[in-house]
């Protein structure tokens, strides 16, 4: 429990401290708490294994405390220096009778006490001898004395729907973060889409030029053959006329 209560503390001054929980460390006696917790508001030692409370320090802010699940059967007068208590949780420890209970009057301030898997729950009357027995107390076993469910489970299910609103918030926080990606997922589409046209016409025109070119390039080709026939056409008849006077030049001279 020491080294657990160091661990919690990560190096304050005890005089901080206003909530402690030690759940779960194991130890059958108080061990490491002092009176420097004044300022301690809620203590939690649920499933410690403890045996006795002897040694208890006097916390005159404690509020609140949580002993379930030990092995405390008696010694609830250790507790008395806690003035200001108003919860007191011992479900599911040993205690089997009323006198047991007794100590617990002292405490004026004391609202809740719960004292689930106890035997002394299997008294005849319990409930109503309890009340009896501490004027005080508002809630038994988290029901009041006309067996109404307690505040806390009134808080709890406020939490509960408080919860849910938060759960739908956040549903309805999904919804939009989907129509945004949504959204700017379409955009992206049409930027593509735009871009993708931009560059079908690009290639259109590309293609167009491409073609006009090759005609140029095929209209030059035609007239380039048209000139080469035609000189040689003015070649043949070039030779032919020459041929002609030669033949007649010969034809002279034979007569």
């Amino acid at each position: 429990m020491e080294k657990r209560i160091a661990l919690e503390l990560r190096g304050r001054n005890p005089s901080q401290i206003k909530e402690l929980n030690l759940d779960n460390c194991r130890s059958t006696n108080i061990v490491g708490l002092s009176d420097e917790y004044t300022n301690l508001e809620i203590l939690s030692l649920n499933n410690v294994g403890l045996t006795t409370l002897k040694g208890f320090p006097t916390l005159p802010k404690l509020r609140k405390l949580e002993l379930s699940d030990n092995r405390i059967s008696n010694g609830l007068n250790f507790l008395n220096g806690c003035k200001k208590l108003t919860h007191l949780n011992l479900s599911g420890n040993k205690i089997r009778d009323l006198d047991t209970l007794k100590p617990l009057q002292e405490f004026e301030n004391l609202r809740n006490l719960d004292l689930f898997y106890n035997d002394v729950t299997n008294i005849e009357d319990y409930k109503i001898k309890v009340f009896a027995l501490h004027p005080s107390l508002k809630y038994l076993d988290g029901f009041d004395k006309d067996d109404r469910e307690g505040e806390d489970s009134d808080a709890e299910e406020e939490d509960g729907e408080e919860m849910n609103g938060n759960n739908d918030s956040d549903d309805e926080d999904v919804d939009d973060e989907d129509v945004s990606l949504s959204a700017v997922y379409n955009a992206n589409l049409e930027e593509e889409s735009s871009a993708s046209s931009l560059y079908v016409g690009s290639d259109v025109e590309e293609e167009e030029d491409d073609d006009d070119d090759e005609d140029g390039d095929n209209d030059a080709d035609a007239d380039g053959d048209h000139n080469s026939k035609a000189q040689d056409g003015e070649d043949n008849t070039h030779e032919e006329s020459t041929r002609g006077k030669k033949r007649k030049h010969e034809d002279e001279d034979d007569n």
